[in-house]
Parts: C-alpha cells; sequence; structure tokens
C-alpha cells in the first residue's frame, strides 16, 4: 500500500471521529442566565471606633466588606477619639483621651487586623502605648509613613510613636491641638490648634517647629494634597478654607464655606477635589484642588442636603451634614447628616423620646454634583414597628451631639461616613443608634437595557457591647459608633 494511499485512509479515518465526538455528549451548550452574579470583590476592611460610657473601655471592630460582617472586636482604651491605619495596612492605631476621667489612662492602643482567611483569625492582641496623665490625645495619623503621631489636646504637644513600641519625641504646638496633616514626602506635619488659630508645621525627623501660621478662627481640620505642595485647613469659627503653600508656608487662599460652622474637609484624590461640610449652613461644598485657589465646584454658594421627608409634618432643624466620603472609583460622593426634631413628639412612633434624631446619607453624582438618591441608615425593627411606620429616626444620645469648639468630652462626629477601598460599599456609622449601617454601591442589575440601583441599604452592623457592668436592665452597656476609616 502506498504511502499516499495510506494518508488518504487516515485522515478518512481522523474525519468520522471527528464527526462522532460532535454528538449531544461532547457539545458544549451556552444557557443564558439574567440573575446577579456575586460581588467580585477581594478581601477589604473597614474599622469602626467605638466610644462607651465613662470609666469603661471602648472598642474597635473590623468589618469584612465582601462579607458585610463583623470579623473581629478588641477593647480599646477609656474614651476613644481617632484612629489611623498603616498605609501598609498591618496596624490600626487608636486615641483614647481616658483622662478625662480622673484616674483613667491616656492611651494610644494598637493592633494587627484580621487577615483574609477561611478561618476566624480575629484582631491581633492590642500593645499599649501610655502618655502622660493629662495629654487627652485626640488625633493620630500615620502620614509621612516613618512614625505615627498624635494630637494632646491637653498638654499641647504632639508626639511620634515609634516601631519600639515606645513614644518617641514630642514637639510643642499651639493651643489645643485637634487635627494632623502630614505631606507624603516626610518634610512636613502640620498641626490644627483650635485653641490658637494657627497652623503649626513641625519637621517629623526631629519634632522642631519649622513655622507658626496664623489661620481663621477655631481651625477644626486639616489635608494634605497627595503631591506634597499645599495644605487645606476649615476653620469652624469663621468658615474658611485656607490653602498653604508647604514650601514657603504662605497662605496662598482664603475662601468662604458657608460661615460659621464648617467642620470638615476631605481631599478626593480621583477627581483631585475637595469636599466640605458645614452642619449650621446644611451645606456641602465642592471644590477642585487643581488650581490656585482651589476653584469652586458647582453652586459656589454650595451644594444643598435635601431635607428628610418626615420634616414635612414636624419641625425639624437645619439639616447637618457632618461627613464626607467618595468613592475612590469617582463616581460618587457621599454625604452623611442628620436633622433634629424641635417638635414633640417625635415624628417616628417607634421613639419614646420627646425629640429624636433622623440619619440620611445623600448620595452625589460626582460629574454633575446632582443628588442622586437619599438612603435612610436604619433597618426595619425586629418587632412589628409601630402603627406599620418603618423606624427612621432615634433617640438622642447626649455625648453624640457635637460640641463647638470640640472637645473629647463629646463625639466629634454624630455620624462618620467613609468608603470601601474597591468602592463596592459606603458606610456610616450612627452615633445616637450604636450602629453602622452598610451601603450597598454596586450595580444590581446586568440585564440588557435594566435599570441600575445601586446605593441601597444593605445592614446595620451594632456597635459591641461594652466591657464593663451590666444597665440597672440588665442588658449589656450600650456603645456609640465615633469613626469610620478605610483599611486595605
Amino acid at each position: 500500500m502506498s504511502f499516499r494511499r495510506v494518508s488518504r485512509l487516515a485522515a478518512i479515518a481522523l474525519a468520522t471521529l471527528l464527526e462522532i465526538s460532535c454528538g449531544q455528549v461532547y457539545r458544549p451548550v451556552v444557557i443564558p442566565t439574567s440573575t446577579t452574579p456575586p460581588n467580585p470583590a477581594n478581601f477589604h476592611a473597614v474599622f469602626g471606633i467605638s466610644s462607651n460610657v465613662p470609666f469603661n473601655p471602648g472598642t474597635a471592630l473590623q468589618i469584612d466588606v465582601s462579607g458585610d460582617t463583623n470579623i473581629g472586636v478588641a477593647n480599646m482604651g477609656v474614651n476613644p477619639t481617632h484612629a489611623a491605619i498603616l498605609p501598609n495596612n498591618s496596624r490600626v492605631f487608636v486615641a483614647s483621651a481616658g483622662s478625662l476621667f480622673t484616674g483613667d489612662a491616656d492611651v494610644v492602643m494598637t493592633f494587627a487586623p484580621a487577615a483574609a482567611s477561611s478561618t476566624a483569625t480575629g484582631l491581633g492582641t492590642p500593645t499599649t502605648f501610655s502618655l502622660p496623665y493629662g495629654s487627652l490625645p485626640v488625633f493620630v495619623t500615620a502620614t509621612p509613613a516613618s512614625a505615627v503621631y498624635v494630637a494632646n489636646f491637653g498638654t499641647n504637644s504632639v508626639s511620634a510613636l515609634n516601631s519600639s513600641n515606645v513614644v518617641g519625641l514630642t514637639g510643642a504646638v499651639g493651643v489645643s491641638p485637634v487635627a494632623l496633616a502630614g505631606t507624603p514626602n516626610a518634610l512636613n506635619l502640620y498641626v490644627a490648634n483650635q485653641g490658637g488659630n494657627t497652623v503649626t508645621d513641625l519637621s517629623p525627623s526631629d519634632m522642631s517647629t519649622i513655622a507658626t501660621i496664623p489661620v481663621g478662627t477655631t481651625p477644626t481640620w486639616i489635608v494634605s494634597r497627595p503631591d506634597s505642595q499645599r495644605v487645606y485647613v476649615v476653620t469652624q469659627g469663621d468658615g474658611q478654607l485656607t490653602t498653604i503653600r508647604t514650601d514657603t508656608n504662605a497662605v496662598v487662599s482664603t475662601q468662604s464655606v458657608g460661615g460659621p460652622g464648617a467642620n470638615f474637609v476631605l481631599y478626593d484624590k480621583s477627581r483631585n477635589r475637595l469636599y466640605v461640610t458645614n452642619p449650621s449652613a446644611g451645606m456641602v461644598f465642592a471644590f477642585s484642588a487643581t488650581t490656585d485657589p482651589p476653584t469652586p465646584l458647582g453652586n459656589a454658594a454650595g451644594l444643598t442636603i435635601p431635607a428628610p421627608p418626615p420634616c414635612g409634618s414636624a419641625t425639624c432643624s437645619t439639616v447637618s451634614p457632618v461627613s464626607v466620603t467618595a468613592l475612590p472609583d469617582g463616581s460618587r460622593f457621599y454625604v452623611a447628616s442628620y436633622v433634629s426634631t424641635t417638635s414633640t413628639p417625635c415624628p417616628d412612633p417607634n421613639v419614646t423620646a420627646a425629640g429624636c434624631v433622623i440619619p440620611q446619607v445623600t448620595v452625589f453624582d460626582a460629574a454633575s454634583l446632582a443628588v442622586k438618591t437619599t438612603v435612610f441608615p436604619l433597618l426595619p425593627a425586629v418587632t412589628a414597628p409601630v402603627g406599620g411606620v418603618q423606624p427612621f429616626a432615634v433617640a438622642p444620645v447626649t455625648y453624640c451631639a457635637p460640641v463647638v469648639p470640640y472637645t473629647p468630652a463629646a463625639a466629634r462626629f454624630r455620624m462618620s461616613a467613609t468608603a470601601a477601598a474597591d468602592s463596592s460599599r459606603v458606610y456610616a456609622s450612627i452615633c445616637d443608634g450604636g450602629a453602622v449601617a452598610i451601603i450597598n454601591a454596586t450595580t444590581s442589575t446586568i440585564s440588557t437595557g435594566g435599570t441600575n440601583t445601586p446605593d441601597t441599604l444593605v445592614n446595620n452592623l451594632p456597635a459591641p457591647f461594652g466591657a464593663g457592668p451590666p444597665q440597672s436592665n440588665g442588658q449589656p452597656l450600650p456603645q456609640n459608633p465615633i469613626f469610620l476609616l478605610t483599611g486595605q
């Protein structure tokens, strides 16, 4: 048999086998589906800090973003005030102004976050940095990354915490430091001095004073631009946004942000923007940080926060926006705000107190600055709501009402907001409600031509129970969430 004839027979045999193999058993079939796929988020974390009743330790909790669950809790010091996380996400630091209560300690406690694991790992064992009695630490930052720095409200100083778990150098600053902002290039550490109407520029290497910069009345918050060339200060007493050059420490500009009451500024890296909240004016302000002075965006007089619908039938205070966060993908920003009812009874029949607080989260489209929706961060009651009314208010807690000017005896944020690193979730703490609301910020449909319905309430995570003795009714001590921060 010739080689050509053998080759022809082999080709015929191969074709026959291929034809047979195309039967029902081997033929792939694609089945269309209209179900929503699972959230593809990798392991990400958000941390919540909660305060306890006097003389009892507060707590830190870690929230697993993809699981919408609490995956770790640890006791912190008495009267926690603020927290920060290292840039590499390896440690969280929590400042506690315990000496506000006679006999308790001023400390910064640090712990390792729970890791991504198929089995629960919990938070690492906390380590304590002890500060001199009366320090009253109220702010901690991990930028620049050479050390961790804490502002001491009671001793008018800033301390550096080093990797040897001891308090290192301490620098003197102005009266009542309340906020810090380090430049990423590690050349400057700026301190907002609430009592002296100044900003101190410290050298992070030796904590010496580089400059003292006069600003407006009652500076309350400060942020650094990622390129280390500008810092921005909000002054609460006169409602100004001040821009400072970091190479000369000269004041570049001062701009109004609604008058007295401005309390917070966020730098949005995704859009190079500043968002400033002013609870007294009921406004949030947006600026482009690519120019000097920052360019107002949208309405220069501020973006109005809509009042919650229940205020149509009740007497409410001005809407008070107190915190803002932006999705890292640049699509939306979220403003946490509340109103207090000044009429009795509370319009929510589920609240028996004479007055009440109605929390809300307003969602803005970042491109157009238009309001997309409002999320009410309270879940339905476990038992049947009174009169069939969905709960929308909480009874006020005295500690949760911000005091102006700030003092560590009260919560700085009645509500705090932060966004997950993967833009899938937004979190809002409700101090009066003892809970952290989880808001879904991902698309909820993949159907062609379907309507996307993001920004819906997923869950409320209750703050951890207090570690002290139970209340008179036998129930565990309630805790009040005061601050949220985003991890990896």
